[in-house]
């Protein structure tokens, strides 16, 4: 008859057999390799050209897929951007249902300025 091997009380907590925690050892990993991935995202933000950091992930995706097509001279209708009644040379392109792209036209380039939510542009814009 095989002898039962003990499990010894690790400083975590934990029980289990060896010289280390293996539970304790892949929840560091993991937290290491969570804190890599925000790392590389948060050093993407350094080469927009429009501050997107307060905004949630899908947003700035869409955002840079846009601003993308702008700086290779598509046209902003393609995005359904439309420009605004009080003030013909800003243009409002529909990232999501609850962001915008104000851009302004300087006549054969259109510059992006900002990102804001729906609420924050229904304010800025006059008669809104």
């Amino acid at each position: 008859m095989a002898k039962a091997k003990r499990r010894k009380l690790f400083p975590c907590g934990h029980r289990g057999q060896g010289q280390v925690c293996h539970r304790c050892a892949q929840e560091a990993e993991a937290r290491n390799e969570k804190q890599s991935e925000k790392a590389q995202w948060a050093a993407t933000f350094r080469e927009d050209v429009v501050d997107l950091t307060h905004l949630p992930k899908n947003v700035v995706i869409k955002a840079r897929h846009i601003i993308n097509g702008l700086q290779e001279q598509q046209d902003y209708r393609r995005y359904k951007g439309k420009r605004l009644r009080h003030n013909r040379f800003v243009i409002s392109i529909p990232v999501t249902r609850h962001y915008r792209l104000l851009c302004r036209d300087h006549g054969s380039l259109v510059v992006p300025e900002a990102v804001i939510s729906h609420e924050d542009y229904n304010v800025c814009k006059p008669g809104g």
